[in-house]
């Protein structure tokens, strides 16, 4: 399968970052991968899984022809500076230590499941890999009806344990996001597609906040906002946005295009974070909390 084969590549950058810089020599790598798989190494086996290494992550596995031991230079910064695949290398690691652990370690690991994840991923990754068009039946939570779009996926993004793809729509005429939840099935046609050219995802959504696709003209706005002392240790270690400053005294400052995740995100921060500024948003958020006080009064 294929999960086991990336698992399997996964698990060779893993062994041969922890070994540094000496790292491992073949003999060294075939005995841990007896004791992982209980399986044989062969030379050609692994050096089919050197390439796709490279081919797949981007990472190189080199040789010293002077000691005849295998390493990837610069091991850990290749993987602190590409997040996307620090955390595939993350979540697979994860996923192999709990398969592995199920008695050893059961009751005492808990991760949280992304429901959207289990059936349709997959499918729309192996048509953006195959740049071929697809079309799904997609039942919005404002229809009770399904509908029918022929879209080129472009990129899948996880947001607050969902994935959702974004994509070009012909029926729109433009780029949407759809959940994967949402989709009721999915179908790669024979139609292929070029990708935009210079398109990156991190992009796209540089100055978004969550999963709301920008709309054209809209541009991003500097929002101040204040936090409880123990609230702004939090945001230290894990910024509400890439953009996120601080200016002292607990207050700090992102650049992002307002929008309903943000608003949602300042609402579940009520008492914690007070925004300062602009005006509009803080007139936006105050009417939004009033109204949800009344509920419980």
């Amino acid at each position: 399968m294929v999960s086991d084969l990336i698992g399997k590549y996964i698990w060779l950058i893993r062994i041969l970052t922890a070994a540094g810089d000496r790292g491992l020599s073949l003999r060294e790598i075939t005995d841990k991968y007896y004791a992982r798989y209980g399986q044989d190494y062969s030379r050609r086996t692994f050096n089919n899984h050197r390439s796709a290494v490279e081919m797949v992550f981007g990472v190189d596995i080199e040789c010293d022809r002077g000691t005849n031991r295998y390493y990837i230079p610069y091991g850990d910064e290749v993987l602190d500076n590409d997040e996307s695949i620090s955390w595939m290398i993350n979540t697979f690691t994860v996923s192999n230590l709990l398969s592995l652990g199920k008695e050893r370690l059961s009751g005492r690991v808990s991760v949280e499941e992304i429901p959207s994840g289990q059936r349709f991923l997959t499918p729309v990754m192996q048509a953006m890999e195959d740049s071929r068009e697809l079309e799904i039946s997609y039942a919005k939570y404002t229809s009770q009806v399904p509908e029918t779009l022929h879209v080129q996926p472009l990129a899948v993004k996880e947001h607050e344990r969902r994935w959702y793809l974004v994509a070009y729509c012909h029926e729109r005429s433009a780029c949407r996001v759809y959940g994967l939840d949402r989709i009721v099935s999915l179908r790669e046609t024979d139609t292929m597609f070029k990708m935009p050219k210079g398109f990156d995802i991190d992009s796209v959504f540089y100055d978004s906040y969550g999963i709301f696709f920008p709309k054209e003209g809209e541009k991003p706005q500097t929002i101040r906002f204040k936090a409880s002392p123990e609230e702004a240790k939090y945001l230290r270690d894990l910024p509400l946005h890439r953009s996120q400053k601080e200016e002292g005294d607990g207050v700090f400052r992102i650049r992002v295009i307002p929008n309903e995740d943000l608003m949602m995100e300042f609402c579940k921060h009520a008492g914690k974070l007070e925004v300062i500024e602009p005006e509009n948003l803080r007139s936006a958020l105050k009417e939004r909390l009033d109204k949800a006080s009344k509920q419980y009064s």
